[in-house]
């Protein structure tokens, strides 16, 4: 089935105005979309009988947007690793178009969760840089979804992108923000979330203090939660229940599912198990609007063999620096330290390895204080369940997943590598 043959979802025009509802906060978390190209590496790869069918009930269900000068009938690569370095924008919505009754009746478009992939050129590295949602933006011209263009802004919160333009809005936003080309974007809904988090089993959690948050429902007590499905979702979106409420927290939240959801799908038991490979890539396609870049499978799959042997330390999640508490235009929302930032892109424009300063995993998160040593890709199978006997200090864990090469970030950017085993901290009011 050729890209111009599938289904396409124009952009939708700019309303008039926003409305901002209780429970908008939508999410999205990366590790997903490389779990959905290793699906069909999986499958297509592997050659077994199911492979035909498989890739075409999976490519049947996607829905692709052509960026901004993109051709929509360019070729696909050969079913081989990516050649070079990959840089892919996923994108959360808070529509709630075709998702059902549970999310309330909230109109808007926003991308509430904005993550930037970026793999190394020589496929040794990968870092997912996520963008506060009320980070204030300089927004260039974007295409209106009708043949126009939306107006240029010069201070937005990030979010409105996808209202104003769309994914390719979102993308270009990015790209000037970063000073990188993106040439590849995929969005996703809440129902997407939580299918996939069905389709591996779910995902450990670990809670160091109470999480309660009435907004989303979302009550935790400490200790390891097995989170899957509306609980997942919940979990991700919950802002007020986690570091000190605002979304800079929920970020570092986010990152401790992340990690751990990375250690679930590269455990031995999730990748030897084609039938749970292959629902993660349906529950994810059919929630999932793509560019045309990523339309065929032969490029999902390319960059899944890019991604498939990176080891987990090499793997780094990372906030967009920023603060809140500004005056003016900044008043309620997330005001960019750009020198700090710009010195996080300028690694990643030169090709260099970056880490956070050990033990800075930011305001919704800790080490935890019974980590392991870090995960390799030497362990064992179980390696998203460890054992408390093999406990090591926290400090020793965090240190131990450091690459020494690495461009050690500012303090200000927090984050953490998939090796390093943290926790969610509840919100201390």
């Amino acid at each position: 089935m050729s890209a111009a043959s599938s289904r396409r979802r124009t952009p939708a025009p700019r309303p008039t105005a926003i409305r901002h509802g209780r429970q908008r906060t939508g999410t999205i978390f990366a590790e997903l979309f490389r779990a959905v190209g290793l699906v069909l590496a999986v499958v297509l790869v592997s050659g077994v009988s199911l492979a035909a069918i498989a890739t075409w009930d999976v490519r049947k269900d996607l829905t692709v947007v052509a960026l901004a000068g993109e051709e929509s009938d360019a070729p696909p690569p050969n079913i081989a690793a990516i050649d070079g370095g990959v840089n892919l924008l996923l994108v959360g919505s808070d529509s709630r178009e075709g998702q059902g009754e549970a999310y309330g009746d909230e109109t808007s478009n926003l991308n509430d969760v904005t993550m930037l992939l970026h793999v190394s050129q020589d496929h040794s590295s990968a870092s997912v840089i996520s963008f506060p949602r009320d980070l204030i933006v300089s927004i260039p011209e974007c295409p209106d979804g009708q043949g126009g263009t939306s107006e240029a802004m010069s201070a937005q919160p990030i979010n409105v992108t996808l209202l104003y333009g769309g994914l390719p809005c979102t993308v270009l936003t990015v790209e000037k923000l970063t000073g990188l080309t993106i040439p590849f974007a995929a969005e996703v809904q809440f129902n997407g979330v939580i299918e996939m988090s069905n389709a591996v089993g779910g995902v450990p959690v670990c809670v160091s203090s109470p999480i309660d948050d009435e907004w989303t429902n979302t009550h935790l007590t400490p200790g390891t939660h097995q989170l899957q499905g509306m609980d997942a979702l919940q979990f991700l979106r919950t802002r007020h229940g986690v570091g000190d409420g605002s979304d800079l927290g929920r970020i570092s939240s986010q990152q401790v599912f992340l990690s751990s959801l990375v250690r679930t799908v590269k455990s031995t038991e999730t990748l030897t198990d084609v039938t749970k490979l292959y629902g993660l890539a349906k529950a994810a396609t059919g929630n999932m609007q793509i560019s045309t870049s990523l339309s065929s499978p032969d490029t999902m799959v390319s960059i899944a063999l890019a991604l498939k042997d990176i080891p987990l330390e090499n793997i780094g999640f990372y906030a967009y620096p920023g603060t809140t508490g500004g005056s003016g235009v900044y008043a309620g929302k997330v005001q960019p330290n750009a020198a700090d930032a710009e010195a996080m892109f300028a690694a990643i424009r030169a090709d260099e390895s970056i880490v956070a300063e050990a033990g800075n995993t930011g305001l919704g998160a800790e080490v935890d204080p019974n980590a392991l040593p870090p995960v390799t890709e030497a362990a064992s199978s179980d390696a998203a369940t460890p054992s408390p006997d093999s406990a090591a200090p926290a400090d020793i864990a965090a240190a131990a997943a450091r690459d020494s090469s690495a461009i050690v970030l500012p303090k200000s950017i927090t984050g953490q590598s998939a090796a390093e085993y943290t926790c969610s901290k509840g919100f201390d009011y």
